[in-house]
């Protein structure tokens, strides 16, 4: 076996006194009777998250640091203090009684809310080593800790060797804002490592309790000349049954030394204070709209929803405090991606954030377009990508509206609606040169060409136009909302007309004319060939023989790619009932046993059977044949809004058999192991469907009112939610269910506030509050009583 050079320069340094080095007290306590998930062994391959609000580290659960990420091409990984990177990674050899041991294969992984352990079992019969790491709340540093466990009756003496390699460079899009990546220059001093960049004031900064030697620095790897790489050597002797620690500390700032170093100092000294705060605080963040099911599946997979929430926070000093989209390729923020998380997120009692996120959206987009409209992709430097899809606009309205609901926050609606007007003004004004009122351009699906009349687009133009002429009501603007509601009552009747194909049983992809729709079904026609999906290439063969047989210059709604946002009429609510039950039983068909397809032509025979990775055979990032949880979750609402929870509820069953698949506690971007392992909008997916829909709460805040209209799936027989924060009302609600009844307790803060509670007319003959038997009143399709109360009991009967 071919033994390096660094070897025996550390069996010389391994000759200092062992006594030299104090037992460090260990963080692992803080990590019993915690709640965790156990990681795979089949996925120890495959990479996790130690998460913090200013700064994370992505490697593999197997310990190990490898280039991985397509954004920029394998630098997603390491150590991220963004708008900068600052460490590829580091590895560790260890030297006991003279015997040589590298921890790259750890062999076992377990994820928690607040960080993450390691273990490495297979080293020796004489000790265990475990790896214990966290993000601090707000500070630019994680904190890693080996503990080794000593197995025999005799002491170990133990050298650890750790190789450490910096990368200070910028964040994508660095380049936009004069960026430029310098060589790491590396400097040992003071028992640390201090690493700058040549060229910025850029700094990491790593080290230990443990007194180090220096083995080597700045050595150079080929591929990556701007990087540095130190080696260290540490001393420290493991007591007879007992153990002992190596921490290691590393920080970093993107404007000084002295942050870096304070920053250092400080979680050094005080590791286990801040990850006893952080724990507690993620346990609070539960404890906000805390469900309990029956189905403990469902909770436990709800409630690290959360917890993966919280890990994509983004704090950048000069951009702002928000929701990136997922990790580890999109660790930057977007528009539409919040638009969606953050209707799920409000109700889950994070005002704060859903307030800093919209602040810093919104910043971004008046400084970049200044006309309401809404950026898509903005890097953690502030420089945009995309500086917005059409259905942004609308969407960012409709987000306003929905948080105000919560909030009752009148200051909150004056300051954004402004934007609102100016953005709606634009949505028609650039992008409705026929003027029919459906905005031509890109949505949700970034496929190209697909920028005519796209039918999300439209929807939820009409459902921000409905929601902007409510908050015009509010804020005494009548002339204004009349005009609004006229603009939405008007897209809603041309969207059942025109996007609805009778032929498919389903609302089209788009309205366009022949010459578009013919382009697009050669490409379309490509793509499901090179899928080696028949049934679609007969489908789209079909339909190019009839477009042939169309007028040139005729406007028409395709149905063509078979595109998740077909489901937009039924999500917003606005398919009249008949068409959105014959849609819905249409999208059964482009599922598989995670959700619902992103492109239904990718679709296949096996598609509603066929279970087991995605990621298998993968050489390049690509989304072509992905199953989404967004689609899925969309869904789901869908389902709901039309009084299919049953539906509803076998969707979120769906998406849960991608929760844990790969990396514990998470539900993956694309079912069921690919994309992004961490994803903001599964908040949406799941929050959406179970707090609003089969809890059924939906308040007005403002007017001290909550609509409660529980959608309760046969599967669920009980549930409860706590602490769901509205204005500064708290409410809580409990439910059973038999065949032939149910039941529903309801608590809140103050007496005052108005209860609304309803159900589907002739659901149920007898309705009984707090025991005596009252009459509903009829409204439409529905039955509803009003009561107020700190506490009160209704039983419904069949």
């Amino acid at each position: 076996m071919k033994i390096c050079k660094s070897f025996y320069v550390l069996i010389a340094l391994s000759q200092f006194s062992f006594a030299q080095n104090t037992i460090s007290k260990s963080i692992s306590p803080l990590f019993e009777n915690s709640e965790k998930i156990n990681g795979k062994s089949e996925y120890l391959a495959s990479p996790y998250a130690t998460a913090g609000d200013r700064l994370y580290m992505v490697g593999h659960q197997d310990g190990t640091f490898p280039d991985l990420g397509w954004h920029v091409q394998g630098e997603m990984g390491g150590v991220w203090c963004h708008p900068i990177k600052l460490m590829d990674g580091f590895e560790v050899e260890m030297l006991v009684n003279n015997q040589k041991y590298i921890l790259n294969k750890a062999d076992a992984f377990e994820n928690y809310s607040f960080g993450n352990k390691l273990t490495y079992n297979g080293l020796s019969s004489d000790f265990v080593v475990e790896r214990y790491q966290f993000v601090p709340d707000g500070k630019k540093a994680v904190y890693v800790e080996f503990l080794i466990k000593n197995k025999t009756a005799k002491s170990l003496n133990v050298s650890i060797e750790l190789k450490a390699i910096s990368n200070l460079m910028p964040v994508w899009l660095g380049e936009r804002t004069n960026m430029i990546d310098g060589k790491d220059e590396a400097v040992f001093k003071e028992n640390k490592w201090l690493i700058k960049d040549k060229f910025n004031p850029w700094y990491v900064v790593y080290g230990s309790k443990l007194r180090g030697n220096v083995v080597s620095k700045n050595e150079n790897v080929l591929h990556k000349p701007q990087t540095s790489t130190t080696r260290t050597l540490y001393n420290l002797t493991v007591p007879s049954k007992g153990d002992a620690n190596f921490p290691l500390v590393i920080s970093g700032s993107e404007k000084s030394e002295l942050e870096a170093l304070k920053t250092f100092e400080e979680l050094k000294l005080n590791a286990s204070s801040f990850l006893q705060k952080k724990k507690t605080r993620l346990l609070n963040v539960n404890e906000k709209s805390k469900i309990t099911l029956s189905d403990k599946e469902l909770e436990k997979g709800f409630r690290w929803i959360k917890y993966n929430t919280d890990w994509l926070i983004r704090d950048v000093e000069g951009q702002g405090r928000g929701l990136c989209a997922g990790l580890p390729d999109y660790p930057w923020w977007f528009g539409v991606d919040n638009e969606y998380t953050l209707k799920g997120l409000i109700a889950t009692g994070r005002k704060g954030l859903v307030y800093s996120t919209i602040d810093l959206i919104h910043g971004i987009s008046e400084k970049t377009n200044d006309n309401g409209k809404i950026v898509h992709e903005v890097s953690t430097n502030g420089a945009v990508f995309n500086n917005g899809n059409v259905n942004e606009t609308p969407q960012f309205a409709s987000l306003i509206w929905e948080v105000f609901c919560w909030t009752g926050d009148k200051v909150f609606l004056n300051k954004y609606f402004p934007t609102i007007e100016k953005g709606l003004d634009w949505l028609l004004k650039e992008n409705d040169k026929d003027g029919n009122l459906l905005p031509d351009g890109f949505g949700m699906m970034e496929i190209h060409g697909m920028d005519s009349e796209m039918i999300d687009v439209a929807v939820y133009s009409q459902k921000a136009f409905a929601d902007a002429a409510k908050m015009a009501l509010v804020l005494g603007k009548t002339n204004l909302a009349s005009q609004y509601k006229s603009k939405a009552d008007k897209i809603k009747e041309k969207i059942n007309k025109d996007f609805w194909v009778e032929e498919f049983n389903s609302y089209a992809d788009f309205i366009g004319t022949k010459k578009q729709a013919l382009h697009l079904l050669d490409d379309a026609i490509i793509r499901a060939d090179t899928l080696k999906k028949p049934w679609a290439v007969a489908e789209l063969k079909n339909s190019k023989k009839q477009i042939e047989t169309y007028s040139d210059n005729e406007k028409r709604g395709f149905v063509m790619h078979h595109n998740w946002v077909v489901n937009t009429p039924m999500e917003m609510g606005i398919a009249n009932a008949e068409k959105a039950t014959k849609a819905l039983e249409t999208a059964k068909k482009f599922t598989n046993p995670y959700g619902m397809f992103v492109t239904g032509i990718d679709r296949d025979e096996t598609a509603g059977t066929e279970e087991g990775s995605f990621v298998t055979n993968r050489k390049i990032f690509t989304y072509t044949g992905a199953v989404m949880t967004l689609p899925t979750g969309v869904q789901a609402v869908a389902e709901n809004n039309y009084g299919r929870p049953d539906e509803a509820y076998s969707l979120l069953k769906r998406m849960m058999k991608s929760f844990s698949f790969a990396l514990p506690g998470s539900i993956y971007e694309v079912s069921p192991d690919f994309g992004m392992f961490s994803q903001a909008w599964n908040m949406y997916a799941f929050g959406e469907p179970i707090i609003k829909q089969f809890f059924g709460i939906k308040p007005l805040a403002h007017l001290k009112t909550i609509h409660i209209s529980p959608l309760l799936p046969s599967k669920l027989t009980e549930g409860k939610i706590e602490k769901v924060d509205i204005a500064d009302n708290i409410i809580d609600m409990s439910f059973f269910q038999k065949t032939d009844s149910q039941s529903f307790d309801i608590s809140q803060k103050y007496s005052n506030w108005k209860l609304v509670f309803s159900q589907p007319k002739g659901k149920f003959s007898v309705w009984k509050l707090n025991g005596k038997i009252v009459k509903p009143k009829a409204i439409g399709d529905t039955e509803v009583i009003e009561f107020k109360g700190l506490k009160n009991s209704l039983d419904l009967i069949r």
